[in-house]
């Protein structure tokens, strides 16, 4: 006997058609994946969102109106970064401030310093800019609609239709990596990426499309499956409710799915980073970065360039070379893009005189600055 299997799709529903050869004899027999119509779908996922709905800071209670600044600020600062890593960013940055004309009035660099750890630091001076532009254009009113809201610095097609929805309960196709890791399986999507992700987005839409109840409670409860129950690794499916019609979980094999792509190797480059104090020891020289590329606008140690060929680094010309003393530490990091390798270097001297874009900070309170993460491995290295 031998089975092979064709999969073809048509608005949601996916038809499997085996062909069963059994002594040469070919017999065709057709077993259908037709998943829950829209309305049941939803009803599901509503019914369990109502029971096990997530509690977080952003997050309006049941019987609470959204809070769009909450929403708006929080989805920029979960984009490509976890909850658990927010939650703190969020609450420090609701109390320093508390609505988006105090955050729209607040110094660019205190912005970025708050900031610093988080990563991804384009998506801060995006919000600052964003914040401006809803105070100075919108009177402080976020818009309720997708498409102004893909016009605002840092807002693109996954994050103005979470807003949306969240913020506005208007219907969205909201498809985070949660929801896309739920249609894969309850699908058993195949295709891997990035062809793979057009056809999640079109199963996702097809339980959105048109749909007005809930659709912030909807959107939020695939979000809360994903994270909780239809997880990467060890799902429970046991209690997700709608495993009935899930092909993953019929396959018995639901952690394959999304299918990927195999991973490139990531690029390494080099460099040199500078811990640079005067000769009473109090005062370390820092460098506000250039609003423009990696890390742009942030405070942090000076570098030289950072480059693939090793031998091509060089010292930064402001530095007597002379005075240069190199550790016996360096710090390594890991940006989404490359992997980064940095010598430490060592300068005492009391006679820099710091140029365009540098100052003198003192040490004592240098932990208060808002490094990127990877001056702050510098900073935790030398001062223990």
């Amino acid at each position: 006997m031998l089975a092979t299997r064709d999969v073809a799709s048509d608005n949601g529903r996916i038809t499997i058609r085996y062909k069963i050869i059994v002594n040469k004899t070919v017999s065709n027999t057709v077993a259908k994946h037709t998943p829950d119509e829209p309305d049941i779908f939803r009803k599901k996922m509503l019914g369990w969102y109502s029971k096990h709905r997530r509690t977080l800071p952003w997050r309006a209670l049941p019987e609470q109106k959204p809070n769009p600044y909450h929403v708006w600020l929080s989805e920029i600062m979960l984009q490509q970064t976890t909850v658990q890593a927010v939650i703190p960013y969020f609450q420090k940055f609701i109390t320093k401030w508390p609505t988006v004309f105090n955050l729209a009035e607040a110094p660019n660099e205190d912005v970025m310093s708050a900031w610093a750890g988080l990563g991804y630091y384009a998506r801060a001076r995006n919000l600052h800019k964003c914040a401006r532009t809803i105070v100075e254009e919108y009177n402080g009113v976020f818009p309720n609609d997708q498409s102004t809201l893909k016009t605002l610095s840092g807002i693109g097609d996954y994050t103005s239709a979470a807003i949306t929805s969240i913020a506005f309960d208007k219907p969205a196709n909201v498809v985070d990596g949660n929801v896309e890791r739920v249609m894969a399986r309850y699908y058993a999507e195949e295709t891997p990426t990035p062809q793979g992700k057009k056809n999640l987005k079109a199963h996702a839409q097809y339980y959105t499309e048109n749909r007005s109840d809930h659709p912030g409670d909807y959107a939020q409860s695939l979000m809360d499956l994903g994270a909780t129950i239809c997880t990467p690794k060890s799902p429970v499916c046991s209690l997700c409710p709608i495993n009935e019609n899930c092909l993953g979980y019929k396959g018995g094999n639901p952690q394959q799915y999304p299918i990927k792509t195999s991973k490139k190797l990531r690029p390494q480059r080099y460099g040199y980073v500078y811990w640079v104090v005067d000769d009473q020891q109090k005062n370390l020289l820092i460098h506000k970065r250039s609003d423009k590329g990696l890390l742009g606008g942030m405070i942090g140690l000076p570098t030289s360039e950072w480059l693939e060929d090793k031998s091509k680094c060089e010292h930064l010309s402001i530095f007597n070379k002379r005075e240069i003393v190199k550790s016996q530490k360096h710090i390594t990091h890991i940006f989404t893009h490359f992997s980064l390798h940095l010598d430490i270097y060592l300068i005492t001297n009391h006679q820099i005189k710091a140029p365009v874009n540098y100052r003198w900070y003192a040490l004592q309170d240098i932990k208060e600055i808002g490094f990127p993460t990877v001056f702050d491995k510098v900073r935790k290295y030398l001062l223990k």
